[in-house]
């Protein structure tokens, strides 16, 4: 595993509680980073908090509901009253449902734009805020989807793809705007990723279809050309490089990691 020295460094981490979250989290801890586990259930922010705490690195739990601006803004100024600055930041807090555009209520559609299009703009906006005041730039790190280049087709993802889309646009948006700050903004696009998002997604469509339980993972999963389905670690392998000083040149770019479903 490559090493991406992140010591003395500060970062942030929604959604940090499972998942890919926690994969990154950790991930920063071992190269060094301070972080802040924020996620909207306390109790897993803590377990992670704890992970962390037993490998002698420093972290910080706090629940945040990304939807909610103050809780935001709030975040980012417990993570500098705790740690003194903020340097990275990723933004993983998401969610999905399993739903035919036909079936899509404003409910469903609301929910999913909320937490994944709404949560980044406002968790970005307070984190490049506290950039621009310490004036010396900073990484934001957004976690888009394969789904945000590509429509799932046979998944009834479609709100959750739209959001994506949205998650893509608004970082190569934020990555022009903010570079004058030197504040590098990338995302990355993952695929199948064995979570608890996925293993929600297979169960709600094979209850649609009626196959067996896993067996909508494992066919979506026989598609991936690298021949394995996703880990959480693969994600969190390439969230360093961009949070690192060998990605000083990177910039507005929606990262691939989908082990080639996704070839651009």
């Amino acid at each position: 595993m490559p090493n991406y020295d992140l010591t003395g460094q500060v970062a942030i981490v929604t959604g940090g509680g499972s998942g890919i979250g926690r994969a990154v989290v950790l991930r920063f801890a071992r190269e060094g980073c301070k972080v802040t586990v924020a996620d909207i259930n306390a109790e897993n922010a803590a377990a992670v908090v704890a992970e962390v705490e037993a490998m002698d690195g420093e972290a910080l739990a706090l629940r945040v509901d990304v939807t909610r601006k103050a809780d935001c803004d709030n975040m980012v100024r417990e993570t500098v009253n705790r740690f003194g600055q903020l340097n990275i930041q990723f933004n993983n807090a998401g969610i999905a449902r399993v739903a035919p555009l036909l079936e899509t209520d404003e409910a469903i559609w609301d929910a999913i734009m909320n937490v994944n299009a709404k949560g980044i703009l406002f968790s970005a906006q307070a984190a490049a805020r506290q950039m621009i005041a310490q004036g010396n730039g900073g990484r934001i790190i957004n976690n888009a989807s394969a789904a945000g280049k590509m429509a799932p087709g046979r998944m009834p993802l479609g709100a959750y793809s739209a959001s994506k889309h949205a998650v893509v646009g608004l970082t190569r948006q934020m990555g022009l705007e903010w570079a004058q700050h030197s504040i590098l903004v990338n995302c990355v696009c993952p695929g199948i990723v064995d979570t608890p998002m996925w293993d929600l997604i297979d169960r709600e469509v094979a209850q649609r279809e009626g196959v067996p339980l896993g067996s909508v993972k494992a066919q979506v999963a026989s598609t991936i050309p690298i021949g394995r389905i996703e880990q959480p670690e693969d994600v969190a392998n390439m969230v360093a490089f961009l949070a690192s000083a060998d990605a000083a040149y990177v910039t507005a770019q929606a990262v691939d990691v989908s082990g080639g479903r996704i070839p651009y």
